[in-house]
């Protein structure tokens, strides 16, 4: 391999985390290179485009670099521009639309790095994906249809369509709430008693009222059993409900890519918790290190950009040492 592919660091991911682990190597003149599958931020672009944070934009930060917003909570669009201009100031080494396919350490403590479109050498690898690019499926017949869809962007494609929205989080209530705003004839399908408990709490009294003047159906204690073109079925406490149906939006969560950790060497329990260090953030493949939400596994309302900044000055300071 040449030696200009030679990094002390390689990050994978070039999400905020992603990118706070290479400013802080940068800081400390380690030479460093982040690998993105997609686009700069990639999940945060991927957000619906009217999303509002839950936190504020001083807890957005990376780098020491202002989040300024004149709302109370920045939104999708203006966290979007906020990275692309911290990437900017701090000139990061950044490949993007580039997936890295394989992990494996030599012998030296040296990893080589596969990707798609080069090799690498490096002496530490950071691993900050995320856990936006693998949705919880829900196993139904029907589920692989086109009108069928994990991600919700823009809810103008559903006006004045019989939408289904599974999930009563964030991310299904504000689906529920955008389309119905735009015309759409919304049934909510919840497995649950109640809407999630982590909803925005600016937001919950919005979509309680919506449901309790009809305008948003929900369906509690209930599950959609299959996926059809013209209609699904739903199974509700007084039975099988067949109601027509043009989309589906399945809010039903993610989770980060455990195939991936795996591959690369990372232990993984019974839990899905990654084995790592919460100290140094190092697995137990010596100078493999993850950082950011993917740490949490399948609890992915453990970690957020506001409390997993910290990791980046954890590894690098664990590197130097």
């Amino acid at each position: 391999m040449a030696n200009q592919n030679h990094y002390d660091v390689l990050i994978i991911g070039a999400g905020p985390i992603g990118m706070a682990c290479a400013i802080e190597a940068q800081k400390a003149n380690l030479s460093y290179v982040i690998v993105e599958k997609g686009a700069l931020v990639n999940s945060l672009f991927n957000y619906p485009v009217f999303m509002t944070f839950f936190s504020t934009s001083q807890k957005l930060e990376i780098g020491g670099v202002p989040f300024v917003t004149i709302s109370p909570k920045p939104n999708r669009n203006e966290a979007v521009e906020y990275y692309r201009r911290v990437a900017e100031k701090f000139d990061l080494n950044i490949h993007l639309f580039e997936s890295v396919k394989q992990v494996v350490k030599k012998e030296h403590d040296v990893f080589e790095i596969n990707t798609t479109k080069t090799n690498y050498t490096a002496n530490n690898v950071i691993v900050a994906t995320g856990f936006y690019d693998v949705p919880l499926l829900m196993n139904v017949p029907g589920e692989d249809l086109p009108k069928v869809t994990h991600y919700y962007k823009d809810p103008h494609l559903y006006a004045f369509q019989n939408v289904v929205v599974v999930g009563a989080n964030n991310s299904g209530v504000d689906a529920a709430l955008e389309t119905y705003r735009k015309g759409a004839n919304v049934t909510m399908v919840v497995r649950s008693n109640d809407l999630g408990p982590h909803v925005k709490y600016w937001v919950r009294p919005d979509i309680q009222n919506r449901i309790k003047e009809g305008e948003v159906k929900a369906l509690f204690n209930s599950e959609l059993i299959e996926i059809r073109e013209g209609e699904v079925d739903i199974k509700t406490p007084e039975g099988i409900k067949t109601i027509p149906n043009d989309f589906v939006i399945a809010m039903t969560g993610y989770q980060p890519d455990f195939g991936m950790l795996r591959k690369f060497g990372i232990e993984l329990p019974e839990t899905l918790c990654p084995v790592y260090n919460e100290e140094t953030m190092e697995t137990n493949v010596k100078g493999l290190y993850l950082a950011g939400v993917v740490c949490g596994g399948l609890d992915t309302h453990k970690l957020f950009i506001e409390n997993s900044r910290v990791h980046a000055e954890m590894i690098v300071k664990n590197i130097l040492s």
